[in-house]
């Protein structure tokens, strides 16, 4: 009987030192904006979940869902513009 055995290199990607590479570096430097506006709504909804929210809590989350918005149309036209060019 013959058995199937891959070689150890073949299988094993390269060793994974645990940090992120310059370019997901670069990538979350991008993106901040958009987890940033992300928290704060989070926060928002956070704060209302215990309790009736008023209409400051309402304002508040409205606020925080338009800041997600421009956050991610911003990161959009952003990236778009990266391909035009």
């Amino acid at each position: 009987m013959n058995t199937i055995a891959a070689l150890q290199a073949g299988v094993t990607a390269a060793s994974f030192d645990g940090e992120p590479s310059d370019a997901e570096l670069d990538a979350i430097d991008r993106e901040l904006p958009v987890i940033l506006a992300d928290v704060d709504l989070l926060d928002a909804e956070i704060m209302t979940i215990e309790r009736t929210p008023t209409e400051l809590d309402h304002q508040r989350i409205r606020r925080a869902r338009r800041r997600v918005l421009a956050a991610r149309r911003d990161l959009a036209n952003t990236a778009a513009a990266g391909e035009v060019a």
